[in-house]
């Protein structure tokens, strides 16, 4: 178990990580701009997240233990917190103290917020020409949509991907989510990439570098994932339609059912693996027939193909069919909720899931980082987890402006 703390000091493990040095302000809330800072975080930068004097709005959704929001154990993690409220000459002048000693800046209030309250990138620039900063938001910093408010469900939609989701022929059931915030965490890896992208442009520059300002929304964030839908609609005006769990462009990869009610995901759409599996399922006269012998041709018999498929995993429960296919090197897996993932030795032996001591709440499970350096073990990425509200005014202050304690 690794032992997180909530005040810790720089040690060896950050200095391994690429961005230890990185300075980061976070004037986020909810979930992009946090989520970007996260990642930034874990991969080594110091991040300072600027939170109201009652702490970011996110403290408050979702499971308590002890009285601390569990989710921001990690939308926190490896992140110095401290207080200040923007609407207070004081803590304003603070701010861009603060900024000037930053490297980057990443807020997601709406635009033209910051500049109403006298803190907008001409002000934070004309301290610190070096200074960084990502703007995310809804539609955008311009455009006609620019002032409409957005939260992550309006990414999804205006980006198509729930346009996407539904099933096919499903008129009574709206089009489901993605589940979870899928459009903030887009466009929070997206601006955690930008920030990085220009840093190092900055830096390259030298000392005459100067800082960039990065426009990052929810909905070009989605919408950056439609594949070849825009080209293919834009030459012969096709709209892709919802497919339910199978996809268009390949086959046969479905969702199948299992005798135990459980659902089997298989993707069998290669020649030599389609091969394969059709003789795991009991029908190589499928393999061999001439409509089946390339992708074209088994798209065009999607539906026979999930039929044998799924008269086949019909038989079994799903970890025996999920058994039977990997046998085969048939790429398959049964659908995880989140007891499985915890429970799996697959993400155990990885630390890909670990449990790590979290002062305010106790042990409690986190992710680990998804992406891994060599020198540096994955748990160690994992340096404190999200601290309370204000928890390092002190040090950030003392540090970075080197104001004296108060009490």
């Amino acid at each position: 178990m690794s032992t997180a703390r909530t005040a810790p000091e720089s040690g060896p493990t950050q200095s391994a990580l690429p961005l230890a040095g990185l300075r980061v302000l976070e004037l986020g809330h909810y979930i992009a701009g946090p989520f970007a800072t996260r990642l930034l975080a874990d991969m080594g930068a110091e991040v300072v997240k600027v939170e109201p004097p009652e702490g970011d709005p996110i403290r408050g959704w979702g499971s308590k233990a002890q009285g601390h929001p569990v989710w921001f154990s990690i939308h926190g993690r490896n992140k110095l917190s401290v207080t200040l409220d923007l609407k207070n000459p004081r803590d304003k002048a603070r701010l861009v103290k603060l900024a000037a000693r930053a490297d980057a800046l990443v807020e997601n209030f709406r635009p033209g917020y910051l500049e109403r309250i006298g803190l907008g990138p001409e002000v934070l620039q004309a301290e610190n020409p070096r200074l960084v900063i990502a703007r995310v938001s809804g539609y955008g910093q311009d455009g006609p949509y620019r002032d409409k408010p957005a939260f992550g469900a309006i990414g999804e939609a205006m980006g198509g991907l729930r346009h996407l989701t539904a099933n096919p022929g499903q008129t009574e059931l709206p089009p489901p989510r993605c589940g979870i915030s899928i459009s903030d965490d887009l466009a929070g890896m997206y601006a955690a990439m930008a920030v990085v992208s220009a840093c190092w442009g900055r830096d390259r520059a030298g000392p005459e570098g100067r800082g960039r300002i990065i426009d990052i929304n929810l909905v070009d964030s989605v919408m950056s994932l439609m594949e070849g839908m825009l080209p293919e609609y834009g030459l012969t005006g096709k709209i892709r339609q919802p497919a339910g769990a199978a996809i268009p462009t390949a086959a046969p990869t479905n969702t199948y059912p299992c005798a135990d009610g459980k659902w089997l995901c298989v993707a069998g759409n290669s020649d030599l693996i389609f091969r394969r599996l059709m003789g795991a399922i009991g029908r190589p006269e499928l393999a061999a027939d001439p409509r089946m012998a390339d992708n074209a041709g088994r798209c065009a018999n999607a539906a026979e193909l999930d039929a044998a498929i799924a008269a086949w995993t019909r038989t079994l429960p799903a970890k025996d069919a999920q058994d039977a296919l990997e046998a085969v090197d048939v790429p398959c897996s049964r659908l995880y909720d989140i007891r499985d993932i915890a429970e799996d030795p697959h993400f155990r032996a990885r630390d890909s899931v670990m449990t790590v001591q979290d002062p305010l709440i106790g042990p409690v499970l986190h992710p680990a980082a998804p992406f891994r350096f060599d020198g540096v073990a994955p748990r160690d990425m994992v340096r404190w987890t999200g601290p309370a509200a204000g928890a390092h005014n002190a040090r950030v202050f003392g540090e970075w402006l080197g104001e004296e304690a108060e009490a």
